[in-house]
């Protein structure tokens, strides 16, 4: 009798996925968690090692550091530059000196001495990794990466040969794959867009069939070494059309890691959560050209917009806090969904949880998914304002007008929801008329706070950047920052996502020097009147029923107070909305019309309301809130 021995296939080689300094330490790394979880659930048998490089490095170095370096691309570009091209360095050194000024931490800090404890803390973690067992590593490149990520490659090639590296993220595009190839030899593949679907098509061919890199089939978003690059690149993106079939991200090697530090060094993490993909607000053109802010390039890894279904929204929240036993969460999306919102937050609050989470928002969210967010733990926004000018706005194709981002200003104040937002400066077509309307405006935020003031820079891809004529850009290439880092030969072969152009940059400083100048007092007199009175807002009033009294902080310590009565009252309240002019008047049509239209200037002339456009908004929040 013979016996029958069962045979097994050997398990194939196993894989890692890396994401090096600069993201912030302070959360995982959501790229490696869906990536993660999407490759175990359809290839059980192939394990995949999660490298939240990033955190470690940051425990090294020393938070504090960590952080002021990673809120800089340029810091973040320079200190990994200085490592793969040091005959670069004093042109780095200077470029980070200039970047640092205005952070006491990093002004203090020498160049050369922290490029040298990041190469040690680098060297020391790709030690401790036993990489000899792996067939592939992928490593995640997006804002703040590139120099990152190419030097942990650079060593990876050195001490393993024979590893396949695979790159992805925003730092590689369709625009910049076939370049890479050729300009950094120690890359095998470059995954253009979303990054499942080919990853898992590497995985299935490379890594369980064991075809060579340039062996496995094309695939859209594949672009490999050996192929036709230029061509491979043009192919599209190859992604999933429901995000609902995506697993829950795995997080557990950051969790690892984390829990292998000193005592010390341990925090309690922000969750990172994907809700969509892309924008909403991005629409296509009959022509097929993408639409969109006009100075965005967030979405060049993928097409059109996708969002999961609110059930697993809330579902994927419910489920990874109660794991990892936190409360915190921050909405990684471009912009929240515009059909599903509502039915999230209400969802989000029947859990009945403390959570307290960031999002996204626009600027024409609705007062009641305001109150919403509130109630479901949202406490930090960033909005996208971007400018106090309406005629700015319509250049930047934001779709709203000042009066809306006052109105969801002063919303969010009401709510105690924390607006962090930005005002965009020096956009090249922006002139004279732009700066007016934007001081204009300012005149009456100061109740609000104060949005942070950015320089525009023009991102590869975007509207703007496709546009540039348009604009009165010319010669258009890459930002002169990356001729500091990288040799000339790689500067003029491969586009880069910051990009910079030809304009009248001293004139655009000059135009918005006043604006600076104005932010910088609106911001120091709103935290001088909220310092010890963090929840008292600027300008209020409390409601006495047929009367109401307003009541205006101000930064000589004296409160200025107004009594409205009667329909004064009604009628200021009727505008915590911005209203037209006829629909006042029709909503109040037996008052005469022109005592309608006098109260309407004074309190426009006493900054209790601004009008624009024959649009009036009051803008005292009241004391009880908006329950």
């Amino acid at each position: 009798m013979k016996t029958r021995v069962k045979s097994s296939a050997p398990s194939p080689p196993p894989i890692a996925l890396l994401s090096p300094p600069w993201p912030l330490y302070t959360r995982p790394s959501i790229q490696l968690g869906a990536l993660k979880a999407i490759v175990r659930s359809r290839f059980p048998h192939v394990a995949v090692q999660a490298h939240h490089a990033y955190l470690a490095i940051a425990a090294a170095i020393g938070y504090a550091l960590y952080q002021g370096v990673s809120e800089r691309t340029w810091l973040a570009e320079a200190v990994y530059g200085a490592l793969l091209y040091p005959e670069q360095r004093p042109g780095m050194a200077r470029l980070f000196r200039r970047e640092a000024a205005g952070n006491q931490l990093l002004r203090r800090t020498d160049f050369e001495q922290l490029v040298s404890r990041v190469q040690k803390a680098t060297e020391a973690w790709l030690a401790a990794v036993d990489w000899r067992p792996l067939r592939m590593v992928g490593v995640s490149s997006v804002l703040c990466q590139l120099t990152a990520g190419l030097y942990f490659i650079r060593r990876l090639r050195a001490l393993h040969p024979g590893l396949t590296i695979v790159v992805g993220g925003a730092a590689f595009n369709h625009r910049s794959a076939a370049a890479a190839l050729e300009v950094f030899p120690e890359i095998d593949a470059v995954v253009c867009g979303e990054g499942e679907l080919p990853l898992c098509h590497l995985v299935q061919h490379h890594v369980v069939e064991g075809r060579p890199i340039a062996d496995v089939p094309p695939a859209r978003g594949v672009v490999r070494r050996g192929g036709d690059g230029a061509h491979e690149a043009d192919q599209g993106f190859y992604q999933l059309e429901n995000l609902d079939h995506l697993p829950l991200p795995d997080f557990e090697d950051y969790f690892t890691t984390l829990s292998g530090l000193d005592p010390s060094q341990r925090f309690f993490p922000t969750l990172p959560v994907e809700v969509s993909r892309g924008c909403w607000w991005q629409r296509e053109s009959p022509a097929g050209e993408s639409g969109g802010c006009e100075f965005c390039n967030l979405n060049l890894q993928w097409k059109g917009y996708r969002a999961k279904s609110a059930g697993r929204v809330v579902s994927e929240i419910d489920q990874m806090t109660r794991r990892h036993r936190l409360l915190a969460v921050a909405v990684m999306d471009n912009v929240l969904p515009k059909e599903s919102t509502a039915e999230i937050l209400r969802g989000l609050a029947d859990l009945n949880r403390d959570l307290s989470i960031f999002a996204e928002i626009r600027a024409t969210t609705p007062l009641i998914e305001l109150k919403l967010m509130r109630a479901a733990g949202m406490h930090r926004v960033q909005i996208g304002i971007e400018a106090l000018s309406t005629r700015l706005l319509h250049k930047l194709r934001k779709g709203t007008t000042a009066i809306q981002n006052l109105e969801v200003m002063k919303h969010c104040e009401a709510l105690g929801i924390a607006n962090l937002s930005n005002l965009i400066l020096h956009f090249p077509s922006s002139d004279e008329d732009d700066v007016a309307e934007t001081l204009h405006t300012m005149q009456f935020a100061g109740p609000f706070r104060p949005p942070k003031p950015v320089r525009f820079w023009l991102g590869l891809g975007s509207p703007a950047w496709r546009h540039a004529e348009a604009h009165g850009l010319n010669r258009v290439g890459n930002h002169p920052h990356w001729a500091r880092i990288f040799p000339p030969w790689i500067f003029r072969r491969l586009p880069f996502m910051i990009q910079a152009y030809q304009a009248a940059a001293g004139h655009q400083h000059r135009l918005w020097q006043p604006v600076r100048d104005r932010l910088r007092t609106w911001t120091k007199t709103y935290d001088d009147l909220h310092r010890g009175t963090p929840r008292e807002p600027i300008l209020s009033y409390r409601d006495g029923g047929d009367f109401m009294i307003i009541r205006e902080r101000r930064p000589d310590g004296d409160a200025v107070t107004h009594r409205l009565e009667g329909s004064s009252r009604q009628i200021y309240i009727f505008c915590s909305h911005h209203r037209s002019h006829p629909r006042i008047l029709a909503n109040f049509s037996t008052l005469p019309a022109d005592k309608i239209t006098s109260f309407l200037r004074m309190m426009t002339a006493q900054k209790l309301m601004f009008s624009e456009s024959d649009h009036f908004l009051s803008l005292a929040v009241p004391v009880r809130g908006m329950e």
